[in-house]
């Protein structure tokens, strides 16, 4: 397919106000790495919020030229709420080649390093069709030192062994005609990212876990969606707690 010649990043968040002007200054960083040829526009969908985050979200993203927004009223699983970003993104790049546009999500609560989308670019220009990178944790001083311990072992091992099974929303990038292809995201409330991966894989799409493509999200025990990371860090914790 080769290089893809537009590039989206979709961003769902609901009451971040606190962590989303730090999650969009890392994007906005990482894409300005990108060759100059590359359009790039950062989409973030406002799901039912009730702080400030509209307000964080429109000083950060600026005029609107490279970037823009949705806002979600009412009550929807966390799959529709990503589909609607993609969608939203998707139609405003609608002058490129659907085969032609990399649609890579993030989190609200999460930080990506500069060289983030150019390295789910040379995955994609490499022949990728969708990039599963890893997800680390932001601070681990409120969790359990034994589900800290467990945790880093995991990492480790992933290091080691150069790839891995996991898949992160937060870190997770597609080829815009093979998303559409499958049906995108689907109506789930949780594991709607490796969802859609399955179906990606099941479709005969070639998809990457590569180490090396790291991004930092919060750890903290409460979460936005049951059963997402947040549950399984607060179920470590449990699960290695003394008794009383």
């Amino acid at each position: 397919m080769g290089a893809p010649s537009a590039l989206a990043v979709v961003i769902p968040a609901r009451d971040e106000a606190e962590r989303v002007g730090e999650c969009l200054l890392s994007v906005q960083r990482s894409l300005a790495t990108l060759p100059a040829a590359v359009e790039r526009l950062v989409w973030v969908v406002l799901d039912r919020c009730t702080d400030g985050t509209a307000e964080v979200v429109a000083r950060a993203l600026g005029d609107g030229r490279a970037s823009g927004w949705t806002v979600l009223e009412g009550d929807r699983p966390l799959g529709r709420v990503r589909h609607a970003g993609v969608q939203a993104a998707l139609g405003a790049l609608r002058h490129h080649p659907v085969a032609g546009v990399w649609i890579l999500g993030t989190d609200a609560d999460t930080v990506v390093p500069p060289g983030w989308a150019a390295s789910h670019l040379a995955h994609a220009a490499a022949g990728a069709a969708a990039v599963c990178g890893v997800a680390e944790l932001a601070t681990t001083s409120h969790m359990h030192p034994r589900a800290v311990a467990r945790y880093r072992t995991v990492v480790a091992a992933q290091r080691r062994s150069g790839s891995h099974q996991h898949v992160y929303g937060a870190n997770l990038g597609v080829r815009g005609d093979a998303y559409q292809a499958v049906g995108g995201f689907g109506p789930l409330s949780t594991g709607e990212d490796g969802d859609l991966v399955r179906r990606l894989v099941r479709a005969g799409y070639p998809v990457v876990h590569p180490v090396d493509v790291r991004v930092r999200t919060s750890a903290r025990l409460v979460g936005r969606a049951r059963g997402g990371l947040a549950d399984l860090l607060a179920g470590l914790g449990e699960a290695d707690a003394e008794p009383a």
